[in-house]
């Protein structure tokens, strides 16, 4: 046990998990959108949202990450490595539009870790920005690198799409930002530093409205796919619910992050079935 305990934590801090979530929400869209979104822009997206959450991780400060003693670390690192030799590769074969694209979405990645801006700061530690970069990169690459890259136009269901994608990652970090209230520092500014848990609660309710809401907005409504909207949205409110500051160790880091992967196999299930 010890060893699949071991097995399992390297799994969740290598941010295997979270990237799993990041590919789980690229085939979404695949399904949503009804296109066929090229092999390797899944492969890079997968690997590369491994490298990047790491160095998002443990680089903040980039010569901690790269002047790593700690022999648990390293491990992350070598594996880190590997995963961005394996994004790069994949990277020969995509398309222009997807390059200029990921250009645009590593530089907002930059900007959120690394102290670019007078005394050491970076747009991380600016009071309020840290969710909506957050949930910007997702949606840009869950949503808007998936469409350009089969797509010459964004139609109005994608643009729905993408504020849908943004509203769901501001929904599933709210449990983090409620678990990271005894760390953050007061300068952040966070939802729940400024609204307090039960404010962020709150609007964390009305930000699953608003997701579950846009749906009708899109020119395709599927009753398959409301269905599985609908038992998302369930579980989403679920959470909110049961979110507190002190929280079980896999709370958010496994159960919340795993929602998208629940979402892609109720997606996949829901296409099979004929209501």
């Amino acid at each position: 046990m010890t060893i699949i305990k071991k097995i399992f934590d390297f799994y969740l801090d290598a941010s295997i998990h979270v990237s799993l979530g990041v590919f789980s929400l690229v085939h979404v869209t695949a399904l949503t959108l009804n296109i066929n979104v090229p092999p390797e822009l899944y492969f890079f997206i997968f690997f590369g949202s491994i490298a990047c959450y790491n160095f998002v991780k443990f680089g903040v400060e980039a010569e901690k990450y790269f002047l790593v003693t700690n022999t648990y670390q390293k491990n992350i690192q070598f594996f880190s490595l590997g995963c961005l030799l394996v994004a790069g590769y994949q990277l020969l074969f995509l398309s222009e539009r997807v390059f200029i694209g990921l250009l645009v979405l590593a530089a907002i990645t930059g900007l959120y870790a690394l102290p670019v801006l007078p005394r050491h700061k970076n747009f991380r530690s600016l009071s309020g920005l840290k969710i909506l970069i957050v949930a910007a990169v997702w949606a840009g690459t869950t949503v808007i690198l998936p469409a350009i890259s089969v797509l010459d136009t964004i139609s109005w269901n994608i643009k729905v799409e993408t504020v849908q994608r943004f509203l769901f990652v501001l929904i599933l970090l709210i449990p983090f930002e409620i678990r990271d209230l005894k760390y953050d520092s007061l300068l952040l500014k966070t939802l729940p530093q400024r609204v307090g848990v039960k404010g962020a609660k709150i609007i964390g309710y009305a930000w699953i409205a608003l997701f579950y809401g846009a749906s009708f907005l899109k020119t395709d409504l599927d009753i398959n796919r409301m269905l599985a909207m609908t038992i998302v949205c369930s579980i989403l409110i679920l959470v909110i619910y049961k979110t507190k500051k002190e929280q079980g160790k896999y709370f958010s880091s496994f159960w919340v992050e795993a929602i998208p992967l629940f979402w892609w196999l109720l997606f996949v299930f829901v296409e099979r079935l004929v209501i």
